[in-house]
Parts: C-alpha cells; structure tokens; sequence
C-alpha cells in the first residue's frame, strides 16, 4: 500500500510539474505571438480589413457648421454637443495623447478631450460601446494597421457610450468624424460625420482622403 502511494503521489507531482511548465511556456509564448502578429498588421493598409465600403452600410456624410476654435474649457465642465458624436466644438485644455490610437471603455479619456484632438486634424473612429467583442478587436487591429498617407498618422478609436450624447441613427455601430479648417471665401468651418452599420477599413479610408489631416483647424499640432 505504501509503494501504490508513493507511486500515485509521484505521478501526481509530475502532473503538476508538466502543467506548470504548460503554464509557463503559455505565459512566455503568447506576447511573442502578439508581437509577430502586430509586426504583421502593422504592415497590411487597414482598407483591407473589414468589410467592404460598399457592404458597410454607411450613410453619406454628414457637414455640420462647426465651432469652438481654441475654446478650451476646465476639465470637468460639462459640454453637451449638438451633434452626436461631436465633429467640433468647445473641449478640454488637454488633449488625449497622440501616440495612442485605440481606447476601450475601461480607458477612453472623456469626450472633449478626444474633440481637442479633432481640432488638431484627427480623425476618430467612434464605435458603440455595445459592440461584440470581436467587431471591437478588429477595430483594435485597425488602429494598429497602416493608415492612409492623409491621415499623418492622426487616428484615434473610441468606443461612444449612449451616455455621451445624442442617440445614433437606427443600425448604425460606427461613425467616423473629423473637424475640417474654414473653406476659402467661408466664415464658418465645417465638422464632418460619417455613420456605418459595420466596420471597414476600406469606407474608413476613403473618409481619411475625402479629410485629410492637414484639413484641421490647427493642423500642426500632434
């Protein structure tokens, strides 16, 4: 009896012992995979992910008369938008921070943080905070592929809860925006919104090149 014991607790420490190198080599194996797989991303247009424009059931875009140029408020305040989600208007002193271009729910700055950067020729992707898990990593992905050359690299998604402002057109998961300069002859600038029933790469980049970066209220900062 004592030898069947000791042989059970012997193949019961070698269980754990190959399980705990299992662990281990998970542990060490799998930011090594993310890498070579972001190292990949990084290299693919972000026109080919998702679907296709024409298979995302966008609207057309939307100009709205913007305002709120350098007008920069204390953290905190409360600014309600007009228009949802805003494609200008009043915003925090600080902006959100120019190399980070995705954001979860758990770590989006508020909105008028996100707005200072519209004025600086951002364009953010806005997605429903409801969106399946999947929909949201491709989005995550987008935001880690190669943008179109009019963007400068000046791209940020967000997730937009039904809090933060007016309620979206019926169907719609995402919505691009972008805060454009005052048009030659014009007095009053221009905000720009374009919602999408799904998520593409293709229809977020012909939105970037119809609204460049250098198309900004103030296009040289960031």
């Amino acid at each position: 009896m004592q030898r069947e014991q000791a042989r059970r607790d012997k193949r019961r420490t070698l269980i754990i012992v190959a399980a705990s190198i299992l662990v281990g080599l998970a542990i060490i194996a799998y930011p090594a995979i993310r890498l070579i797989q972001d190292s990949r991303t990084r290299n693919q247009a972000i026109s080919e992910l998702g679907v296709s424009a024409s298979a995302a059931s966008c609207d057309k875009v939307t100009d709205d008369d913007a305002k709120g140029t350098q007008d920069h408020q204390p953290d905190g305040t409360v600014i309600n938008y007009p228009v949802s989600p805003p494609s200008s208007g009043p915003h925090y002193a600080t902006w959100a921070p120019f190399g980070k271009k995705f954001y979860s729910v758990d770590d989006r700055p508020p909105v008028p943080n996100l707005v200072h950067n519209l004025e600086h020729g951002y364009t953010i992707l806005w997605y429903r905070d409801t969106l399946p898990k999947d929909q949201i990593d491709l989005i995550e992905k987008i935001s880690k592929a190669k943008l179109p050359d009019s963007s400068l690299g000046k791209f940020i998604a967000a997730p937009f809860k039904e809090s933060d402002g007016l309620p979206w057109p019926d169907g719609k998961t995402v919505a691009f925006s972008h805060w454009s300069a005052n048009e030659a002859g014009k007095t009053t600038a221009k905000g720009h919104r374009q919602f999408c029933g799904s998520v593409s790469g293709e229809a977020l980049t012909q939105f970037m090149d119809k609204y460049p970066a250098m198309d900004a209220q103030e296009p040289n900062g960031g």
